[in-house]
């Protein structure tokens, strides 16, 4: 996950046009303020030339358009209630039948089949004495990363040579930060925290 989190740092870094991203496993989601097959062909690139690695992993991908704010909202929102309620639950309690049951992958494959996120949590309660809802956040919720534009005001004195005299210039520049956090993108709170996320940066 550390290693997902640095690539995706470094894409969105570099690519001006992300707004935000998220992440769950090895899938990641990012929303761009407009897009084309450049753009699209950049992402898969930068994602496998960003893992330090002999051989680097190889990613594909898809473009879809989403009409409204609304309508992406609710695309992020269903990627996360996914991850709650059915994904992120299986990792756990599989890595822990595998590692601490003795099971073998396909034995352990075999047991989680059919099963829903309260039977995954009963096992780990149960057999592991590991209450999921106490796990990190950033387990039960994979990670939300966007890139938020502020205006930090950096003022740089320089001297501009006039007829006269010299005059000290203030320059204004902006520079920009990419945050990682791991939290709820389904309620308002998280939008209405960070308005700027869906609106023109500044």
């Amino acid at each position: 996950m550390g290693l997902m989190t640095r690539s995706t740092r470094s894409v969105m870094e570099d690519l001006d046009d992300i707004i935000i991203s998220y992440g769950q496993s090895d899938e990641f989601s990012f929303v761009f303020k407009r897009i084309s097959v450049v753009l699209f062909l950049c992402v898969a690139s930068q994602l496998s030339s960003s893992y330090p690695l002999l051989y680097p992993p190889g990613f594909d991908g898809r473009v879809v358009l989403y009409p409204s704010n609304r309508n992406l909202r609710d695309f992020l929102s269903w990627r996360q209630a996914d991850c709650i309620h059915s994904s992120a639950p299986c990792i756990p309690v599989f890595w822990r039948l595998v590692q601490k049951g003795g099971l073998t992958t396909t034995q352990a494959e075999d047991r989680l089949k059919r099963t829903l996120a309260a039977d995954k949590n009963e096992i780990l309660f149960s057999e592991f004495d590991i209450n999921y809802n106490k796990e990190p956040v950033v387990h039960r919720n994979q990670m939300t990363r966007w890139k938020i534009w502020r205006c930090l005001e950096e003022t740089v004195t320089k001297s501009v040579k006039l007829p006269n005299e010299e005059e000290e210039v203030p320059v204004t520049r902006t520079r920009r930060r990419v945050s990682a956090h791991h939290c709820d993108v389904i309620g308002d709170e998280f939008w209405e925290e960070h308005p700027n996320i869906l609106k023109d940066h500044c």
